[in-house]
C-alpha cells in the first residue's frame, strides 16, 4: 500500500481514473477513452496546479467520499454542481482546498449536470497503461485493474502542493447550451433530404441509454435514402450513427473502434462537454456547421479557456473571507493565558 493514498469509503455511482485518453490504437480495437467533459478535467488540474491532461477522478452523478493518508493534499473539483464537505462542513465550490492527514471529503449528488471531476496537486500514483490511466471498464484497461472505483479502494498519492491555493470566478465558466454543433457526414448522403432536414429541424430527448459509450436519442426518425448498413469504418468521439430505427445514436470517450450503421454527423470537439454533463430527459438539438468554422469554434474555444485559467487568483484567506461557515471550522483559540498570579484571585493581579 501506498504511504501516500487516498482512502475511499464510497465510490459514488460510477467513478473511474481518466486523463486525456490514450491514441495511437484505435486501429487495433482499442477505443480512446478519457475524460468525457475535458474541460472539467483541465479546469480542475488547474485549480491544483497539475499539467491539464494529468488524471482526475471523473464521477457521475453522484460523487466519492474518502480519507486523507498523507501529511498533506490539495484537491478542487469541476464539472457537475456536486456539493463538498471536508469533515462534514460545507467547502466553497470552484476553488482548491488544502487538506491534511485524517481529514474526510464528501462529494456529494450533482445538483445539476452529470459528471464532476476531482483533482489532486502532484496527481496520482498509478502507472499507464499503453500511454494513458484512462479507465476503460469493458475491457478492463487502465485506472486501477480496469475497472470503476469503489469503497475500499486505494488512490496512490504522488507530488505535493506547490504555491498558494486557487480559485475562480464561476461566471467565467462555458455555457450551458443545448444545441449541438456538427458538421455533416461522413455519409450524409445515405440519408434522404427531408431525413437532414428532420435531423437538424427537430428537438430530441436524451434517453436513459446513455454511458460513457454512447447515448441514444428520442425524437423523430431520421429518413434513411435506401438502406442502413454500410461496410464498417471508424468511429470519430462524436459521431452520430442512424441505424434501422431511425433514432440518433451519438457515440462517445469508450465508443467501439469501428461501425457499420451510416453516420449522418460528427458533434464537433468544443460541444463534447454538453453531452458528458446532459441528464436523460434533456433537449437536444442540433445546428450544421461547415469544417471552417467548426476549426475557427475549436480554436476561440481554447483560447477561452486558456484565459480562464490564466485569470485563476490565489485564495484569499484575509477578512473577506471570513464567513461564519469558514471561522467555524477553524481552531481559533490555541491555548489561553491570565494576568494574575493565581487565576482564581480578585487581588492577585501583577
Amino acid at each position: 500500500m501506498s504511504e501516500n493514498h487516498l482512502a475511499l469509503t464510497d465510490g459514488g455511482l460510477f467513478s473511474t481514473l481518466q486523463d486525456a485518453g490514450r491514441f495511437g490504437y484505435q486501429r487495433f480495437g482499442i477505443s480512446n477513452s478519457g475524460a468525457m467533459d475535458s474541460v472539467s478535467m483541465r479546469l480542475a488540474n488547474a485549480l491544483v496546479r497539475n499539467p491539464g491532461d494529468a488524471a482526475v477522478v471523473e464521477m457521475t452523478l453522484s460523487g466519492i467520499t474518502f480519507t486523507v493518508a498523507a501529511p498533506n493534499c490539495r484537491i478542487a473539483l469541476a464539472g457537475a454542481a456536486m456539493p463538498v464537505a471536508i469533515n462534514g462542513r460545507p467547502a466553497q465550490p470552484h476553488q482548491a482546498h488544502d487538506l491534511a492527514r485524517g481529514d474526510t471529503v464528501t462529494v456529494g449528488r450533482a445538483a445539476s449536470g452529470m459528471r464532476g471531476y476531482l483533482a489532486v496537486a502532484g496527481g496520482f500514483d498509478v502507472a499507464p497503461v499503453l500511454g494513458s490511466v484512462s479507465t476503460h471498464t469493458r475491457s478492463r484497461i487502465g485506472g486501477l485493474d480496469g475497472g470503476p472505483l469503489g469503497a475500499g479502494t486505494i488512490l496512490p498519492l504522488k507530488g505535493a502542493p506547490s504555491g498558494p491555493p486557487l480559485r475562480l470566478d464561476a461566471s467565467r465558466l462555458p455555457a450551458a447550451d443545448t444545441r449541438l454543433r456538427v458538421v455533416l457526414g461522413p455519409q450524409a448522403d445515405a440519408f434522404t433530404a427531408k431525413g437532414i432536414e428532420t435531423f437538424l429541424t427537430s428537438t430530441y430527448r436524451l434517453s436513459n441509454r446513455a454511458d460513457r459509450m454512447g447515448c441514444q436519442l428520442e425524437g423523430p426518425e431520421v429518413e434513411h435514402a435506401s438502406g442502413f448498413n454500410i461496410v464498417s469504418d471508424g468511429i470519430a468521439n462524436g459521431s452520430i450513427q442512424i441505424p434501422g430505427h431511425g433514432r440518433p445514436i451519438i457515440l462517445l470517450a469508450d465508443r467501439q473502434t469501428t461501425g457499420g450503421y451510416p453516420k449522418i454527423a460528427t458533434v464537433i470537439g468544443p460541444d463534447l462537454r454538453l453531452l458528458a454533463q446532459a441528464r436523460p430527459g434533456d433537449e437536444i438539438r442540433f445546428e450544421a456547421v461547415d469544417l471552417a468554422e467548426a476549426v475557427r469554434i475549436a480554436q476561440a474555444a481554447a483560447a477561452s479557456l486558456k484565459e480562464i485559467i490564466a485569470g485563476m487568483e490565489p485564495v484569499v484567506f484575509g477578512a473577506a473571507a471570513l464567513t461564519s461557515d469558514r471561522l467555524l471550522g477553524l481552531n481559533l483559540i490555541s491555548g489561553v493565558t491570565c494576568a494574575a498570579q493565581d487565576p482564581f484571585s480578585e487581588t492577585g493581579r501583577t
